[in-house]
């Protein structure tokens, strides 16, 4: 917690109103007000929890009564909120639909419950992976069928409806996967995260399973030097092409890729192999289906949601949760522990978090705030966006309440949000005032990119600008920098490698052909590109599985508008596998990045000195843990005995260097060559040194 030491009166003041983060930020000292109310209503919401419900962390274990229990004896308990309900029963194959045979009484506080005794002793009566559903009658007296809200497991058969099923779970305990290895134990510090879907993870034009990403692109992450799994539309989704984005059933993991037991696997596999297994969690909004999501689950729109114009998402067609209730609040929580604890995930980046904050969703608002860097504070606009009426309170409550349990709970866990809107406090502990969250996405990032990518000429690149943008965040709040997502391979849109080489990639990536110009060109700046983010833009770094070399063309899931083709729903791994290939050149220089990264840990060093931003030659110069890191953006020069500041004297070496042939560079610059200090002052450094330093080329020294 931050101290407070301004009162004057010699003694240590802790601030335990919320507050205490305006020692690191004295420009929030006028929203004090709204820091304290937004505190005071979190801390309203955990003293109910824990006086009501024995503490936050057994709230969030709602999974262990809520939905589907089998005890000791091999009976079934099922419990279910729906208050809008007047009757309700449990019905399915085990029971032959009945109607009759198993009604469900109901509490004050509208949660229905009934017990199936087992057939025989220890004999559960409910086979496993036998269908399940929910019947309730309404107060008109209309019966609605539905798939129960907490259900672990449910399926699609296509052939004969669109509609999933719901099923019980419950696989003898021979089958039950058995964790070798718990929560991955590396913490916060140095994140590399590959961002990855398992259903596009091989170059079959199909659905790739849990089983084949264990065997086949586990390895693959482990030696391209990442040590951090970040895993998407793993909740079930009833539509492919939603990326998984529109959740229906929020603990069942989705059957496409496979089992509950496969999943497990491969995440123990994971840890083997010293992966930390983040989930990407949709908490924002939901799948608006009826029949087989929990919209209007009990007949009522506002049962986990607001109801009317307040519950839906106008652009993502979808429905908002009520965070201010407190069954809801049961639900959310305890679905972050249920894939803490029965799926051993790590962590989480929480989808949509700026939608979430704001009453707005950020939907036609530009946040026009900027962070700076070294002030942390708004350069335009103000911080009254960030703490005025449009704050959504209940939400960030929610998300406070989430980030509390989590890091109370699990010692080693990790959070990441994805916010566009830079609200400060967002990345420090709820303790402080904040809310809790360990990273934010740097979302600017690659809108920069790609901007430049399409509008200017690489005469036209201002490194000012670049460097602004790749160290334009708030001060000890730390940041996941990345060149390009997900979002930038997605159908409509261009990765890096494309908008680079799209005009000659069929046709000139075989070392068999002529070596272009365009080629020549994409390949070394897809290497700066990525390398200068990595280096200079936060304290964690993402990739998207295939963006590592390259991957050509755009991501399209099978849908109506493209005849249902898996042609742009798979990565290439094919590519990066044919020696003949140039893509082996950018994967090459993306293990060489990431492994110096675990030897010298520049993300878990302190933000890096800049020296030059040199407009003119087009050259970019920092320092960050102990490495000197030298950038040459431009098109046609390259410079000789090129003189760069550096702080710490010595005799330097090549580190690194992207014009290696390994990498597809030109080997221009001596790999053996040494760089001797001179102590004189240069740019703001104590010393200088004289380099060669080629056209489109990085070239990284240390001692």
């Amino acid at each position: 917690m931050v101290v407070d030491s301004t009162n004057g009166s010699g003694r240590t003041v802790v601030a335990d109103d919320g507050t205490a983060v305006i020692q690191l930020d004295p420009w929030l000292e006028p929203f004090a007000p709204a820091l304290r109310e937004r505190y005071s209503l979190f801390k309203k919401q955990l003293d109910s929890i824990n006086k009501y419900e024995g503490g936050l962390a057994k709230f969030a274990e709602g999974y262990k009564v809520m939905g589907f229990q089998v005890d000791s004896f091999g009976g079934v308990r099922y419990r279910e909120w729906a208050p809008g309900a007047t009757e309700a029963r449990l019905i399915g194959e085990f029971n032959n639909w009945s109607h009759t045979a198993n009604p469900m009484t109901k509490s004050p506080f509208g949660v229905w419950e009934c017990y199936v005794p087992p057939t025989a002793p220890g004999v559960c009566p409910i086979p496993h992976d036998s269908m399940v559903k929910i019947s309730m009658t309404m107060p008109s007296g209309v019966s609605i069928d539905r798939i129960p809200t907490w259900i672990t497991r449910v399926t699609q058969n296509i052939k004969v409806s669109p509609i999933y099923d719901g099923r019980f779970w419950n696989p003898p305990k021979k089958q039950v996967h058995q964790f070798k290895h718990g929560h991955a134990t590396q913490g916060i510090e140095g994140l590399k995260i590959y961002e990855a879907h398992v259903g596009i993870s091989s170059p079959n034009m199909r659905v790739t399973t849990y089983k084949e990403f264990e065997t086949d692109v586990l390895p693959r992450i482990k030696k391209l030097g990442y040590n951090c799994i970040q895993m998407m539309a793993i909740m079930e989704h009833a539509y492919y092409a939603s990326f998984g984005y529109q959740v229906t059933n929020f603990f069942a993991i989705s059957s496409r890729f496979g089992t509950p037991e496969e999943l497990k696997s491969l995440v123990d596999k994971a840890h083997e192999l010293g992966l930390v297994v983040l989930l990407d969690v949709v908490h924002s909004h939901a799948c608006k289906n009826v029949l087989d999501g929990i919209n209007m689950f009990d007949g009522t729109d506002h049962l986990y949601f607001h109801e009317g114009g307040r519950g839906r998402h106008e652009l993502w067609d979808s429905r908002l949760f009520n965070y201010g209730h407190h069954e809801v609040l049961r639900f959310l929580l305890s679905n972050l522990r249920f894939y803490m604890d029965i799926y051993m995930f790590d962590g989480f980046r929480f989808d949509g978090v700026t939608s979430m904050m704001y009453t707005h969703h950020g939907i036609g608002t530009g946040f026009s705030g900027k962070l700076n860097r070294s002030m942390p504070l708004l350069t335009s606009g103000g911080y009254h966006e960030y703490f005025g009426p449009s704050v959504d309170l209940e939400a960030m409550t929610y998300l406070m309440l989430a980030n509390h349990m989590l890091h109370q709970t699990y010692p080693n866990v990790v959070t990441i949000a994805e916010d566009v809107s830079g609200m400060p406090t967002l990345c420090r502990s709820v303790d402080e005032g904040g809310v809790g969250f360990d990273y934010r996405l740097s979302m600017a990032i690659p809108d920069m990119w790609i901007k430049l990518l399409k509008e200017k000429s690489d005469n036209e690149w201002s490194m000012g600008d670049i460097v602004h943008t790749l160290t334009n965040r708030r001060h000890l709040e730390r940041s996941v920098a990345y060149a390009e997502s997900h979002d930038q391979a997605l159908v409509g849109d261009k990765t890096l490698a494309f908008w680079l080489m799209d005009k000659e990639m069929y046709d000139f990536m075989s070392d068999l052909s002529p070596l272009t110009p365009v080629i020549d060109r994409g390949l070394a700046l897809h290497k700066m590109i990525r390398f200068l983010v990595h280096s200079l833009g936060g304290e964690a770094y993402l990739n998207f599985e295939g963006n590592e070399f390259g991957h050509p063309e755009w991501m399209d899931f099978p849908r109506e508008g493209n005849g249902n083709s898996f042609a742009h729903a798979r990565r290439q791994f094919n590519l990066v596998d044919d020696p003949l290939l140039r893509y082996k050149y950018l994967n090459e220089f993306d293990i060489a990045m990431n492994w110096l990264e675990a030897k010298y840990r520049w993300l878990s060093s302190p933000q890096a000195y800049v020296s030059l931003k040199h407009e003119g030659d087009k050259v970019i110069v920092f320092e960050r843990a102990g490495l000197l890191f030298i950038f040459n953006f431009h098109p046609t020069e390259s410079f000789v005995d090129y003189r760069v500041g550096i702080d710490v004297p010595g005799e330097y070496k090549v580190i690194l260097t992207s014009d290696e042939p390994k990498f597809g560079g030109h080997s221009r610059i001596d790999l053996s060559g040494k760089y001797l200090t001179t102590p004189m002052e240069w740019n703001g450094r104590k010393n200088w040194v004289q380099v060669y330093i080629p056209s489109r080329t990085l070239l990284v020294l240390g001692l």
